[in-house]
């Protein structure tokens, strides 16, 4: 017998509307010794999918006048018998009606219970429950539509594709194998070569839509750099939408790092607005300029901020060298004023050049364009299958390694046994994406994640 589980599902702010859960073994029980329907019936009797108006009492008190809601296993959101009290969105309300569900012998839900429940009681996989939060966090449209796709199984039915041709192969393998004296029928070597590249090329093309399902879901560490003055943090304020870094025509003003997370278009950048890179003796100043290198250099993105109303200055061209290899758009600002600047020797570093006035708002959509561009957001389908967390990546990736593997035992001419133990380990690593077969360590850190009530 499981445990009865409670908590607020709705913000902890005052609203038209708080919602608290109860799920468990006992839920209908204890929602009825603190639940009063003003019809008289009681909630025992209350079919599924079913509401009834009453009041929530503590100690004979009312508290609030609320609408109870039954789902009855196995048909609700965990899988259990679950009961949803509707009350008036106030937190003194909701938190009294909790406490009186405490001491009729529910406990607290942990974070992402409800949803883990769900999970162990087969109403999800992993990669749908991962997609629950991923609704819940969405800050943009394709972020929502993605996480939707997600969770009506899109990731899981495409993994259960590649798998069925991995286990497919398996089944035929250790068949052959185990069973010599059999009439099996052995795989031609164009089949099981087939098989495996077709497997890896699909994963190959999950894991190509990666970096830009990060960039709509998750967001991308970004980092504005530039030599003093150029109009970095000008550029936060126009990216954020309000002031937020000081802009002073004083070289230098911005010492330490200024964070904040902004929408894109669709695109979630989590910026940052650091200290002019340059040659100091002032102690303060240093600090916050190797504050600006590292945060550069641990950039998936960098926004590099030049001067057009100045020629290209050593400290320009030593910026330059320091996004060599990384991702990267030079962004030429104060195009407002005379032009002086060469651009060639930027180009030559980086093709991904947006010119703008970050004074004006002058140059929103083609930085905005160019960022999508180069992400890959730009013409990225939502409605395909997408990897959206780090941990389904690994697992992707563990996969075509052991793909890998299984192919060059193939090519080198390995026993078909040894080949079969790299195929396996392949279907191995694919079930623990979508937790057919994950471990309790896994499990506890994807719900570790989720938030109360969830």
């Amino acid at each position: 017998m499981s445990t009865t589980i409670a908590a607020i599902s709705t913000p902890q702010a005052a609203g038209g509307l708080g919602v608290i859960r109860i799920s468990g073994d006992d839920a209908i029980l204890i929602a009825s010794k603190v639940f009063r329907s003003k019809t008289g019936l009681e909630l025992s009797r209350l079919q599924g999918y079913r509401a009834t108006l009453g009041i929530i009492e503590e100690n004979g008190e009312a508290v609030d006048e609320a609408v109870c809601l039954v789902f009855r296993a196995p048909r609700s959101y965990t899988g259990e018998d679950v009961v949803e009290f509707s009350c008036h969105g106030g937190l003194f309300v909701l938190q009294r009606t909790l406490r009186a569900l405490f001491n009729a012998g529910a406990v607290p839900a942990q974070p992402g219970e409800f949803t883990k429940r769900a999970f162990l009681n087969g109403k999800k996989d992993l990669t749908e429950a991962e997609a629950v939060m991923s609704i819940i966090s969405a800050q943009g449209e394709q972020a929502a539509k993605a996480a939707l796709n997600a969770l009506d199984g899109a990731l899981s039915k495409k993994i259960k594709e590649i798998n069925d041709i991995l286990i497919g192969l398996c089944a035929h393998l250790s068949a052959w194998v185990d069973y010599p004296d059999e009439e099996i029928e052995e795989l031609a070597d164009g089949d099981i070569s087939e098989s495996l590249s077709t497997a890896r090329s699909e994963l190959d093309g999950l894991l190509s839509r990666f970096d830009a399902g990060q960039a709509i879901t998750e967001g991308v560490n970004t980092a504005i750099v530039g030599r003093p003055n150029v109009g970095k943090s000008t550029l936060m304020n126009m990216l954020s939408g309000y002031n937020r870094s000081i802009v002073t025509s004083v070289a230098g003003t911005t010492r330490d790092v200024v964070e904040e997370t902004v929408r894109l278009g669709d695109v979630i950048l989590r910026l940052a607005d650091t200290a002019g890179i340059h040659e100091t003796d002032d102690t303060v100043e240093s600090i916050g300029v190797d504050m600006a290198k590292q945060k550069l250099e641990r950039a998936d993105l960098v926004l590099a901020v030049f001067d057009s109303s100045q020629e290209l200055t050593d400290e320009d061209e030593a910026i330059l060298s320091y996004c060599k290899g990384k991702r990267s758009i030079a962004v030429i600002n104060k195009t407002d004023l005379e032009r002086c600047l060469d651009e060639n020797k930027i180009r030559q570093i980086t093709k991904n050049v947006v010119e703008i006035s970050a004074k004006n708002n002058d140059g929103y959509e083609k930085l905005k364009n160019t960022v999508e561009a180069l992400l890959g957001t730009d013409e990225l389908d939502t409605a395909s299958a997408m990897l959206t967390t780090e941990r389904q990546r690994a697992s992707v990736v563990k996969a075509v390694a052991c793909i890998d593997e299984a192919l060059a035992a193939f090519k080198m001419g390995m026993t078909l046994d040894a080949v079969n133990v790299s195929v396996d380990c392949a279907v191995e690593a694919l079930l623990e994406l979508t937790g057919q077969k994950a471990s309790e360590a896994i499990v506890d850190e994807v719900f570790s994640r989720f938030c109360v009530g969830k």
